[in-house]
């Protein structure tokens, strides 16, 4: 071996061991890592982005290490987990939760040759920062119609996790194509303040059973509303919430919000080996393969089925956004025109209710 190589060599060595990334020649062999909010069982939002990392390591063998924690709060353990992860080789690090955006961007700055992703935020402060997100709210539009059909009490609830605007452009889609389809639906929204919190979402959806409502939507990470639905013995239906949560077919569950995150962690870890990774960001739905409705069950009626799942088709050619006007927010001033569509960032910043639902956002 000569000198030149041997250099090259030991050069390469050190930059895996203080967790490099690819180069303009991409790598041969790469560590990708995870960090998560939940535990990997919580059969919602984790276990999605697991299936996904699994994907990764179906996809590319040895040639790719994946390695995750689970159960990582977010504020200052974050930034100390993915310290320790920046340190330990990891070349591409996916942070899967909305409150690690001020940690992953404080860490990424002391590792500029490491890869840093994050989901569903917008900060890119720096080169090796990408954001991805799935956009919920056409899934959302299609459990609205669900339920604006289905709801007997005309009251249906939703489990909201934090006000930011992810869940409130949820909480909005879904208001209002259920009250396109039945102009008395009022909406409930009861707020667990967690992401995942089985003890919390059962309060939360016992509290609007209590309230008389008989359709439930969560943005929350666990199967505990559902479990509380089912001690209805079908008085109250739901939608399992990330993941398809088919446990509950033959129960309350009536379909689901499903992210398919595995396409997008297998083209991003591919580029980083084959040279080609850029600075991204994602925001994909219907069309794109990340937002993928659940099969819808044999206890909605076969026109509503019809129905939900022609908005779902027209939601993917393009022909339909959940967002079109006209529209006004909760106060009746206009927001959206006759045929005009919300832009991204409208939807990206929302801190508003949508007309006709009752309730403030909490501050």
């Amino acid at each position: 071996m000569n000198r030149r190589t041997l250099l090259a060599t030991a050069a390469l060595g050190l930059g895996l061991a203080f967790g490099g990334a690819a180069s303009a020649q991409g790598m041969d062999k790469a560590k990708a890592c995870f960090v998560y909010v939940g535990p990997i069982g919580d059969g919602g939002w984790t276990y999605q982005h697991h299936q996904g990392a699994l994907a990764v390591q179906e996809a590319f063998g040895d040639k790719v290490e994946i390695a995750w924690q689970e159960n990582v709060p977010e504020g200052a353990d974050a930034e100390r987990v993915l310290t320790q992860m920046a340190l330990s080789g990891c070349n591409i690090i996916f942070t899967t939760s909305f409150g690690y955006m001020d940690a992953t961007n404080a860490v990424a700055a002391k590792f500029p040759d490491v890869k840093f992703e994050h989901a569903t935020g917008y900060k890119r402060e720096h080169p090796n920062v990408s954001t991805y997100n799935a956009r919920f709210y056409e899934g959302r539009a299609v459990q609205g119609h669900i339920a604006g059909k289905m709801t007997k009490s005309n009251k249906i609830g939703y489990i909201g996790s934090f006000p930011i605007p992810e869940v409130v452009m949820g909480i909005n889609s879904y208001f209002i194509h259920a009250r396109k389809v039945n102009p008395d639906v009022q909406l409930s929204v009861v707020w667990a303040f967690t992401w995942f919190d089985p003890a919390k979402e059962a309060d939360a959806a016992k509290a609007l059973i209590d309230q008389g409502v008989d359709v439930i939507a969560s943005h929350t990470d666990s199967t505990a509303p559902l479990a509380e639905a089912a001690k209805t013995n079908g008085a109250v239906i739901g939608f399992g919430q990330a993941s398809d949560m088919a446990e509950y077919k033959d129960g309350p569950r009536v379909s689901s919000i499903i992210d398919n995150w595995a396409p997008y962690y297998v083209k991003r870890v591919g580029a980083l080996m084959d040279g080609s990774y850029a600075q991204a960001d994602a925001w994909e739905g219907i069309a794109g393969g990340e937002v993928e409705i659940g099969e819808i069950t044999a206890v909605v009626p076969a026109d509503v089925k019809a129905e939900a799942e022609a908005l779902r088709d027209a939601i993917a050619a393009g022909t339909y956004h959940p967002f079109t006007g006209p529209i006004n927010k909760q106060d009746g001033s206009p927001w959206l025109a006759e045929g005009q569509t919300a832009p991204d960032g409208d939807l990206l910043g929302m801190n508003f209710y949508v007309e006709g639902i009752t309730g403030d956002i909490p501050q």
